[in-house]
């Protein structure tokens, strides 16, 4: 379960006094999630989403969190809203974190994709991407190219715990696209961390999109990417090209991909499934003490980043040239 920070009731008493929303009925902790303590709050208003921002979350970027999402509703995009306390402040202080609450979203999450959700997914992308613009705020992506080495960094010595030659295999592949990383895509906001698990469906209608604390600025065509790796494999580590040409034609219907981006998607599917592979291998070695968090396998990316190596363009995602 992904909670780092338990919570006194006195102290959440206390916090759920500053806001509008009634008295606390129950508090119940969220199993998704690795990065922050949630906990579905339920008050005599109704259920909200309670979340303590943990320590690999600098509080400096809370403000563009919380006013992405503001903007996004803004422009039609069904996420969480953050709920402002009396003086209008959406950010606190609970149990020695920063803690915000945000509306809760109706629906759940797939726990088996099919070509028809890939497809919603894809078009709701391309929606974000299109909300996002002019919104003033910056975040840089410290989980691009450049961050990926120092990060390796922090595991390198225990990798081969986890799989013999994994650490000169990460090595290498980091070489690579260290070399070969586009500089000139399409850029601007994006989720960056687009799982089923962020994604709710009610009646197989995608009904709303959670969990902006990845969000930055970067290359569009990554945040598909990352969709590619997140959505479109089977447990066995193969792609599903059907799920993937879905994906891709949902996301093209709304914003059409520019040809060099198309070009440049399977570098950077490459990139976002070592990406996934480092944060995972990083937490599959340093679990918190305490902590009530399973990690996830860092192996499941590392299937998949043997994939994209084989990848000669996006017809091998199901897109016709």
């Amino acid at each position: 379960m992904a909670v780092y920070t338990e919570i006194a009731d006195d102290e959440l008493a206390c916090f759920v006094a500053r806001y509008d929303i009634g008295s606390v009925l129950s508090i119940k902790g969220i199993a998704e999630g690795v990065e922050n303590s949630n906990y579905l709050l339920v008050t005599d208003a109704g259920p909200y989403i309670l979340t303590l921002y943990e320590k690999r979350v600098d509080p400096n970027d809370l403000p563009f969190f919380i006013g992405l999402m503001d903007h996004l509703a803004d422009r039609g995009i069904t996420c969480p809203q953050p709920v402002r306390d009396r003086t209008g402040e959406a950010l606190g202080t609970l149990a020695g974190r920063p803690a915000a609450i945000v509306t809760f979203l109706q629906g759940m999450w797939v726990r088996r994709p099919r070509a028809e959700h890939c497809l919603a997914v894809g078009a709701e992308l391309a929606k974000l991407h299109i909300a996002g613009e002019g919104f003033q705020l910056t975040r840089r992506n410290a989980l691009t190219v450049d961050g990926w080495r120092p990060l390796f960094d922090r595991a390198s010595a225990r990798a081969d715990e986890v799989l013999p030659d994994l650490a000169a295999d990460i090595a290498a592949e980091l070489d690579l696209l260290e070399a070969t990383w586009p500089s000139a895509l399409p850029h601007g906001v994006i989720h960056a961390d687009l799982f089923p698990d962020n994604v709710f469906f009610l009646h197989d209608a995608l009904s709303g999109v959670i969990d902006f604390y990845f969000a930055c600025n970067d290359f569009l065509a990554y945040d598909v990417a990352v969709c590619l790796n997140a959505w479109c494999f089977e447990p066995d580590g193969s792609l599903n090209v059907t799920k993937a040409r879905a994906l891709l034609a949902g996301y093209q219907k709304v914003r059409p991909f520019t040809p060099e981006e198309l070009a440049a998607l399977p570098l950077l599917a490459r990139g976002s499934a070592l990406r996934f592979l480092l944060t995972r291998l990083y937490d599959w070695l340093n679990v918190p003490p305490g902590a009530l968090v399973a990690p996830k396998d860092p192996l499941e990316y590392l299937k998949k980043l043997r994939f994209h190596r084989t990848v000669k363009d996006v017809s091998a995602y199901g897109l016709t040239l």
